[in-house]
């Protein structure tokens, strides 16, 4: 079964875990979102692209679920005593693949070309590819004013009221070639996509709203089965500040909620205490560690097959009344 994954950081490379143990690698094609990325020492940082690309070679670091399994900091510390403050902590490895990306970018390649590049020199076999080669921001507006997704999380901790959330950019921002032609061929074939466990509003967001998505999408009702796995359980995101922008875009926290958010969505994936009213499947969505993530991508992949066979019925169910 081939198979899109849309991504944010944390919760869908949690379940890469799980899934690259259960498909072959080359069937699974991961879009990762890319409205987070900043430009940190002259270099790109892309936190959402490099924690699946890491998490797909081998080398996550899973205490945390961003930068590289024992890391060293001494850049960083030093430019710190230099008086130069970096808004992210990037780890001397890490900041080494900011280098390599920057460079190529600097060259005239796309974020496209450098992310396979980057994957070929880190032997990830999965297909990984940035939702967009443009430029895209979530810019999150407070009473202290409108600052970054990164300068609100990790600057300033989370702590400020959220009012509003908006995708700078994303107008002019087209689907990556790499993301349009996977979306086309599973239209064509019925394959699925499968919409991860990240932030709906600040990392799967800004992935559906790039124009012609949704339409390609068919707003869950089309070609292509959609399944999404939400980020909640028990009423709160099991991390990130998902609530807090969920409600700043005038929404509960709750799975109903998360699915409107989404709006193409044929199934949902939700937690076995969850009170969602519509399609969907309860399971224990709690990835603790590296079994859990397989037992979950087990359960998922017979979900998806479901569905699959769900959609081609109808479809042939269409055929035979036209």
């Amino acid at each position: 079964m081939r198979l899109i994954v849309l991504s944010g950081g944390t919760g869908t490379p949690k379940l890469l875990v799980g899934l690259q143990k259960v498909l072959p690698s080359s069937e699974v094609t991961v879009v990762a979102n890319t409205a987070d990325d900043l430009w940190i020492s002259g270099n790109l940082v892309s936190p959402d692209l490099d924690s699946v690309v890491y998490t797909l070679a081998g080398m996550i670091d899973r205490g945390k679920w961003w930068g590289i399994e024992g890391d060293s900091f001494k850049t960083h510390e030093f430019l710190k005593g230099l008086g130069r403050r970096e808004l992210l902590s990037l780890g001397d490895l890490d900041r080494a693949v900011h280098i390599f990306r920057s460079e190529l970018l600097r060259e005239g390649l796309s974020l496209s070309d450098a992310t396979q590049s980057l994957s070929r020199a880190l032997k990830v076999e999965e297909r990984v590819v940035p939702m967009t080669n443009d430029p895209v921001s979530t810019l999150i507006s407070t009473p202290e004013g409108e600052m970054d997704l990164q300068e609100f999380w990790v600057g300033r901790g989370g702590r400020a009221e959220v009012t509003g959330v908006r995708y700078r950019g994303i107008e002019e921002a087209r689907p990556s070639p790499g993301f349009v032609t996977a979306l086309e061929r599973a239209a064509e074939e019925g394959e699925p996509v499968l919409i991860g466990p990240s932030n709906p509003v600040s990392s799967i967001g800004p992935i559906l709203a790039l124009r012609g998505v949704r339409d390609l999408l068919g707003g869950g009702g089309g070609e292509i089965p959609v399944v999404a796995v939400s980020p909640l359980v028990g009423g709160r995101p099991v991390s990130g500040p998902a609530a807090k922008f969920m409600r700043a875009q005038g929404y509960p926290v709750t799975d109903q909620a998360v699915a409107e958010i989404l709006g193409c969505v044929d199934l949902m994936v939700v937690s076995l205490k969850s009170d969602y009213p519509g399609p969907s499947v309860r399971l224990d969505t709690v990835m603790r560690d590296g079994a859990d993530s397989t037992r979950l991508a087990e359960e998922i992949v017979e979900v998806l097959e479901m569905v699959g066979r769900r959609k081609m019925g109808e479809k042939e169910g269409e055929k035979e009344r036209g």
